[in-house]
């Protein structure tokens, strides 16, 4: 049986280039990658479900909070959630890699470089924003909020899967928090942001970093400035690092004029 011959498409510099087939062909096996990554992190992750609940409700549990589960099937569900959310985080980076390295051929060197830099910034500041959450933020916010059940017949029996839902929530919005650098970033370079932008909007960001932190922290200042001080810190962080990044676009855009 005859081989069927692979479709070969010219550019107009009478280069070699993939084919749509390929292109499709390709995408195909990147998604297939992603899938199995996800897959095989769950079942992984769900052998190590029970030790990462009995972690997340050690803190609850070093705050006074007793955890009950409201019906049969309630505490095996989070066990399977707690393994899902932790797949999805892990895969998140690879579909990164999978999507960078879908365009990559169609990128300049230097636009290669910044984004296998943004990928790796993006990983370390999630990782960053998870641990802050979880050593300062969330210990905080527990005693707290268990600080006003001044009665003896009242009892902080929560339920599982409303205190985990509560744990996760808070970790991923830190982590998306403290990926602002490197949004930021690559905003600028693609030419979507300028630093005199961030730096006319500064007040206005710092009145909302103050209210979305007393939305997502107990009512008190304490906790409140805990949680706004570094989301400042960050706004300054990606002024500074838009001002970088615009100077050496706003050279290559020169060079390339050139």
């Amino acid at each position: 049986m005859a081989k069927k011959k692979k479709e070969v498409v010219m550019n107009e510099d009478g280069e070699q280039v993939m084919s749509l087939t390929d292109h499709l062909r390709e995408l195909r096996n990147r998604v297939v990658v992603c899938v199995l990554v996800l897959v095989v992190a769950f079942v992984v992750f769900l052998g190590y479900a029970e030790t990462i609940v009995d972690m997340l409700t050690k803190m609850g549990l070093d705050s006074g909070y007793q955890f009950v589960y409201l019906s049969p099937q309630e505490l095996m569900i989070q066990y399977l959630g707690v393994a899902g959310v932790c797949a999805v985080v892990l895969t998140i980076p690879v579909l990164a890699y999978e999507v960078y390295a879908f365009m990559a051929p169609g990128l300049k060197k230097n636009e290669n470089r910044f984004f296998m830099a943004a990928m790796f910034l993006g990983i370390i500041c999630f990782v960053i924003g998870v641990i802050f959450a979880h050593k300062i933020s969330m210990p905080f916010m527990l005693k707290f909020l268990y600080a006003f059940n001044t009665t003896d017949y009242i009892v902080a029996s929560i339920s599982i899967e409303s205190y985990l839902s509560f744990i996760m929530t808070v970790y991923i919005i830190f982590g998306i928090v403290f990926e602002m650098p490197v949004i930021t970033g690559t905003l600028t370079q693609f030419g979507l942001l300028k630093p005199e932008w961030l730096k006319k909007g500064r007040s206005v960001a710092i009145v909302a970093i103050f209210f979305v932190a007393a939305v997502i922290t107990p009512p008190d200042i304490v906790s409140q400035i805990m949680i706004a001080l570094p989301m400042v810190l960050l706004y300054q962080i990606s002024i500074v690092l838009c001002e970088i990044l615009y100077k050496f676009k706003k050279k290559d855009d020169e060079i390339e004029e050139e």
